[in-house]
């Protein structure tokens, strides 16, 4: 019980010392982000001086209004820009669905795999037993059965129906019923 609780001692201090890094991992970088932002704003955007004359100010709110247009016009531009790749895109997906479907995939075919092969692919260098399947069959040799050769002594169909046609025919078979 000692051990047990000498281990679980450790690992709560373990926690305990991971969580205090990835806090002070989580401030560092919220400071770099605070940094980075004053950077970015120092640079784009000037310190505002406001002028203190009615006229200088009317110039600096048509300067500001000037530069709102040019961004609308960017942020236009850009969505204009956006709208069109994504059509071209969804015209091409749609090309590229319309191609699959008309071609067929061939079917997949079987793989004849003989069982050592398949002992091998399976068991990889452990399989060590040969077996041959075919080697406990029997020897069976096809016999000429008397329906086979019926079937090759009536010869034309034709013949055949042209004998039966007919009252001699039906003669043939009543007599051959009996």
């Amino acid at each position: 019980q000692k051990k047990r609780r000498a281990a679980t001692a450790r690992r709560q201090h373990l926690k305990s010392a991971m969580l205090q890094l990835a806090a002070t991992e989580i401030e560092k970088e919220a400071a770099a982000k605070e940094v980075e932002k004053q950077n970015y704003l120092a640079e784009h955007c000037p310190p505002l001086s406001l002028p203190g004359s009615m006229q200088e100010l009317q110039e600096l709110c048509k300067k500001l209004h000037a530069k709102i247009e040019s961004v609308d016009e960017e942020r236009y531009d850009t969505e204009v820009k956006l709208q069109k790749t994504s059509k071209e895109l969804e015209d091409l997906s749609q090309k590229l669905f319309d191609l699959r479907g008309k071609f067929k995939r061939p079917p997949l075919r079987r793989v004849r795999m003989s069982a050592d092969a398949m002992l091998r692919a399976l068991l990889g260098s452990k399989h060590k037993v040969c077996m041959d399947l075919r080697a406990n069959l029997k020897q069976v040799k096809k016999e000429d059965t008397e329906k086979e050769k019926d079937l090759r002594d009536v010869g034309d169909w034709r013949k055949n129906i042209e004998e039966k046609s007919g009252m001699e025919g039906r003669k043939k078979m009543f007599e051959a019923g009996e």
